[in-house]
């Protein structure tokens, strides 16, 4: 990861204090002081000033972007240095990008005697890439079964797209209304890894990924992703400009992010596919050798794997070392093969950029079988840097198996790559799991126990005696014992105990693998004529999502939405312009949803959220946990189940003026023993398991 280095940045004027520029800011803005506001800010600058990293749990309606803007602005002007601001949503890019800095960065001109600037930088995949558009360069798709009308629609895409270069002055992807398949993307744009680099390509001085980097480089405050931080960190290269401060917004996505990135795949369709793309550029009986390879590989996948559920492995089923060491040499023959990229004499475009895709496949490949040979070279499951596993991939009635690896744990990676070497400020509405910052910090590599002040929620004892979950079992290594941080709990404007009810059913059985007990559904059915609809029903599985909606249309006159009928982006304006409507989904609507007002009285949970048990990351995360010692279904599904929880019981009060319940059917939340330790991760509304005060409470609020 790119650092700020000590030669650069000196401090070159006196800024005014971040409380009196956060004043400025809120007056110019039209907003109202928050105590929160204030207190959060003020943390954000001391983190800043003592290089102490700071992990902060700001709840809707506090005003968190304003109280790590300004701070990192102040610190910008003041010392020339950039501040890196991170992100795990688009929608929350755009927002910062498009509407709070620009209106921030005007407000904060007089006081800081120039204006502030800003960049947005994304990965370079979000880029159209010139070169490979004037080469002409094609790709197969990746699933030989698309229909004819598939690539049809893809076809039209492209042309679309080739269209729009003359059009766009960024080439960035969100910048394309409507957008488009990502089939018809890859067609149009590169990989950092495919990318020719900016001394090799005819375009380099045109290109629309590099000249977002220049502007990135000229700003006082980069927005930019969190894949874009862990590519930077598994980079040898700075993808990121020089920074001394990391801010992350929405820090609780944070790990699973990463992960994401550094998750790799083989298959026996991505290696032919590898291999199809060396077309003309190697021998056609290496090209074989490799197809066979992958045939081979696929025959041993399929083998000794269940479609019905992924498999994890603890060791190299037997032929799979065999198979896996072919498969590397042969792609790693088939690479040299193809030599440099810039072939000597005129250069080519088009031959240039096919030796760049194929090369870059080849590698990533060799890679990935390289790793997977690795992973498994430690006889103690905990030590294994990675995880390894068999899935099967669905397109439409075709299944196909698929070997997949990814880290035990990235906190290593954030550590070395993040803590190490910057300033950094985790914030999100949800950081406290069990009523402390512990749990999360464990997955970021940071020791347990922050620093603790009158703001620092501490974990509940009583908690803690459920298997020592504070400690989570993880052995901290010395160069994490150094890292100093501290978590603050800025609080929320919300009344939570006078706003909302939270209800868990505990009359109810406890929910079972089959369909929807008649209990429950009758305990729904309930509720959402107390509520006169205007319930979000959050559920385990889309599975029960559409069944619950099918019951619930055949009981009920309300109107039902349900996650898969539409855009989620259009069913949720639905739900909130139909006041008497009800939306059921799963996992996006969880996390995504923003509707204040009278349209959303209710949310339902239909069961605690732990992860499937067939998971195999997170059960190899649990297993390594008990391994040395910890409560492995503590510090991984039920820190798990208490985030998700968390973000859950969140879409009910979006203002001030909100009202309403939370309602969890799930009776293991009151009966069983961890049950304390997820309801401490939840805002204090007021708690009752009494059915007729819920029911009399939403009549009220209908009425």
């Amino acid at each position: 990861m790119s650092r700020a280095s000590g030669a650069t940045g000196t401090k070159t004027k006196t800024i005014p204090p971040v409380t009196s520029l956060l004043e400025t800011a809120v007056e110019a803005l039209g907003g109202a002081s928050r105590p929160g506001q204030i207190r959060m800010a003020s943390a954000v600058a001391h983190a800043i000033d003592t290089g102490e990293h700071l992990a902060v749990q700001a709840g809707t309606g506090t005003g968190k972007s304003l109280a790590y803007l300004v701070p990192a602005i102040a610190h910008a002007m003041a010392t020339g240095k950039t501040v890196i601001v991170s992100t795990a949503t688009i929608a929350l890019q755009r927002q910062l990008v498009e509407r709070d800095l620009p209106r921030l960065a005007k407000a904060l001109k007089p006081a800081l005697g120039s204006e502030p600037r800003f960049a947005i930088l994304k990965g370079r995949g979000n880029y159209l890439c010139l070169n490979k558009i004037h080469a002409g360069v094609t790709e197969e798709p990746e699933n030989a079964l698309l229909d004819a009308f598939e690539l049809s629609r893809t076809g039209r895409e492209v042309t679309r797209l080739r269209e729009w270069v003359s059009d766009t002055e960024t080439g960035d992807r969100d910048d394309l209304t409507p957008g488009v398949s990502d089939r018809a993307w890859k067609q149009v744009s590169v990989s950092a890894r495919e990318c020719l680099g900016a001394n090799n390509c005819s375009y380099s001085e045109d290109c629309f990924a590099e000249r977002s980097r220049i502007i990135a480089g000229q700003a006082d405050v980069i927005v930019t992703n969190h894949a874009m931080l862990a590519i930077d960190a598994l980079s040898p290269a700075n993808i990121l400009p020089e920074h001394d401060v990391v801010i992350i917004d929405e820090a609780h996505e944070l790990t699973d992010r990463i992960t994401a990135v550094s998750t790799a795949e083989l298959s026996s369709a991505s290696i032919t596919l590898a291999a199809r793309r060396c077309g003309k550029l190697i021998d056609e009986e290496l090209v074989d050798d490799v197809i066979g390879a992958a045939e081979q590989f696929g025959e041993l996948l399929n083998d000794t794997s269940d479609a019905s559920t992924p498999r994890r492995l603890t060791r190299l089923p037997d032929g799979y070392d065999l198979a896996l060491a072919a498969l590397r040499d042969r792609l790693w023959k088939a690479r040299n093969a193809i030599g440099p990229i810039n072939q000597a004499g005129a250069p080519d475009p088009e031959a240039a950029a096919a030796r760049s895709a194929a090369t870059t496949s080849l590698e990533e490949l060799h890679d990935t079988a390289v790793r997977v040979l690795g992973a498994f070279d430690d006889p103690d499951e905990a030590n294994r840097r990675d995880v390894v596993w068999v899935a099967h991939d669905r397109f439409r009635n075709d299944t196909h198996a698929v070997l997949r690896v990814a880290p035990l744990s990235v906190g290593g990676l954030l550590r070395a790559s993040l803590f190490a070497h910057s300033t950094v400020i985790l914030t999100s509405a949800t950081l406290v799991v069990g009523g402390g910052f512990d749990a999360l910090a464990a997955t970021w590599g940071l020791p347990a126990h922050a620093r603790a002040d009158d703001d620092t929620p501490q974990p509940d004892p009583a908690a803690q005696a459920v298997g020592d979950v504070t400690a989570f079992g993880l052995a901290v290594p010395s160069d994490a014992e150094d890292i100093r941080w501290r978590g603050l709990d800025a609080g929320s404007p919300f009344d939570y105990p006078r706003s909302a009810i939270l209800y868990i059913a505990r009359h109810l059985p406890a929910p079972g693998r089959d369909a929807i007990a008649e209990p429950i559904r009758d305990e729904l059915r309930e509720l959402m004529a107390a509520a006169g609809g205007r319930t979000l029903g959050l559920f385990s599985s889309m599975r029960a999502a559409k069944e619950a909606a099918s019951i619930m249309r055949e009981q009920t006159d309300h109107r039902i939405l349900c996650q898969g009928d539409d855009m989620t982006s259009t069913l949720v304006r639905e739900f909130t312009d139909d006041t008497a409507s009800c939306l059921f989904g799963t996992l996006s609507l969880w996390q995504g949803v923003d509707v204040p007002g009278p349209s959303l009285s209710l949310v339902v949970i239909d069961r605690i959220p732990f992860p499937r048990p067939d998971d195999p990351l997170l059960a190899a995360r649990q297993r390594a946990v008990e391994a040395r010692g910890g409560n492995g279904f503590m510090s991984v599904a039920a820190n798990h189940a208490s985030l998700l929880l968390a973000q859950g019981a969140g879409r009910l009060l979006r203002s001030i003026d909100d009202r309403g319940v939370v309602a969890v059917l799930d009776s293991r939340l009151a009966t069983a023993r961890y049950g304390g330790y997820l309801v401490k991760s939840l805002p204090p509304f007021w708690r009752t398991t009494d059915t007729a005060t819920v029911l009399g409470a939403l009549r009220r609020l209908t009425a």
